[in-house]
C-alpha cells in the first residue's frame, strides 16, 4: 500500500491542501493520502513534530510523510546557515521536511536510520511559491513508486535543532509544562511515565496545575476509573501525562482546558513524598 501523509500549518478554508493531494494524485494515482492535521498553528515545527510522533509507530514501513509547515527554502539569508528540503528515514518511513528545526523536535533522542538533503530543487526559483506541492509532493511520489532515496538527494551529517520544552527534575520533584491541548481540552504535558517511574513504585505523588488551587494525586489506567465530569490523570497511548475530565469537552459542558485555565507552556508541578522526607514526617504529629 502506498502512503502519504500530510501535516500542514495550511487549515482547510482556503485551496492549498486540495491543490497539495490533486498533485499527488497525478503524480501517484494509486497513493493513500492520510492527513494528520492541517491545524498546526502557522510556523509552529513544534507543534507539527508532536502530530507526527504521535502516531508514526502506526503507520507500516514505506510511508512517506509530508510536513507542510515553515516550508521555503533560507540558502545563508542573514547569516544563517540555511535550512534546505531534507529527508529523515526512520523506522522505515520516510519524513520529508524543511530542515527548520522539525527533524530535532521531531527525533529528541530518538535513533534514526539516515539523513538525506533533496537535490536540484534551490536551482529553481518557481518552485519557492509553494514548496510543499512543488518541492515535497515531486520527491515523496518518487519514493513511493520505488525510486532509490539516493538518485534523489544526498546524505548529510547532521539537522537543525529547534528548542523544545523539556520536563526538569529536582529533588523529589518533576516540573513539567503542557505541551499541547487537544480536541477535548485535555491536557498533554511532557512528563513520560518512564520519567515518572523513575521516582520508584508505590511513592505518593500530588500532581499541582494553575500553582497549588487544582491537584490530582493518582493515575488511573483510564477515564471511567472517576467519576463524569471529575478530574483524572492518565498516561496516554503515547506514554505522556495527561490531566482530564471525564466525559468533559471544551465544546460541551467543559475540558480541562476550559475548567482549569490552562494554557499551552504552562507549568505542571509533580511534588513526590518518598518514606523518610520532610513533608511524610510532618505528617506524623
Amino acid at each position: 500500500m502506498q502512503i502519504i501523509t500530510l501535516t500542514t500549518d495550511m487549515g482547510l478554508q482556503d485551496h492549498y491542501v486540495a491543490a497539495l493531494k490533486g498533485t499527488i494524485l497525478k503524480l501517484c494515482p494509486t497513493a493513500h493520502i492520510i492527513d494528520i492535521s492541517h491545524q498546526v498553528k502557522p510556523f509552529n515545527i513544534s507543534e507539527a513534530a508532536y502530530y507526527v510522533s504521535s502516531c508514526i509507530e502506526n503507520f507500516p514501513e514505506g510511508s512517506v510523510h509530508i510536513i507542510g509547515v515553515d516550508t521555503e527554502p533560507i540558502v545563508n539569508f542573514g547569516g544563517s546557515d540555511g535550512s534546505f528540503p531534507s529527508i529523515l528515514k526512520y523506522q522505515g518511513q520516510y519524513i520529508i521536511a524543511n530542515d527548520n528545526g522539525f527533524f530535532g523536535a521531531f527525533l529528541q533522542e530518538k535513533e534514526y536510520e539516515s539523513f538525506w538533503r533533496i537535490d536540484d530543487i534551490l536551482s529553481n526559483p518557481k518552485l519557492f511559491t509553494f514548496p510543499t506541492k512543488n518541492m515535497f509532493v515531486p520527491v515523496a511520489c518518487k519514493l513511493l513508486q520505488g525510486d532509490k532515496i539516493e538518485t534523489l538527494a544526498s546524505e548529510f551529517p547532521s539537522f537543525k535543532k529547534a528548542f523544545t520544552q523539556t520536563a526538569i527534575i529536582e529533588t523529589n520533584l518533576i516540573k513539567g509544562s503542557v505541551i499541547h491541548i487537544d480536541n477535548f481540552g485535555n491536557l498533554i504535558v511532557n512528563v513520560n511515565k518512564e520519567l515518572f517511574n523513575r521516582f520508584g513504585n508505590d511513592v505518593p505523588f500530588t500532581i499541582y496545575f494553575r500553582t497549588r488551587e487544582y491537584f490530582i494525586d493518582k493515575i488511573s489506567a483510564s477515564y471511567n476509573e472517576v467519576p463524569d465530569g471529575e478530574k483524572v490523570a492518565i498516561f496516554n497511548e503515547n506514554g505522556l501525562l495527561e490531566i482530564a475530565i471525564n466525559r468533559g469537552a471544551n465544546g460541551g459542558n467543559g475540558g480541562a482546558e476550559k475548567l482549569f485555565g490552562v494554557h499551552l507552556g504552562d507549568v505542571i508541578r509533580i511534588e513526590f513524598t518518598p518514606r523518610g522526607s520532610k513533608e511524610t514526617l510532618e505528617s506524623l504529629f
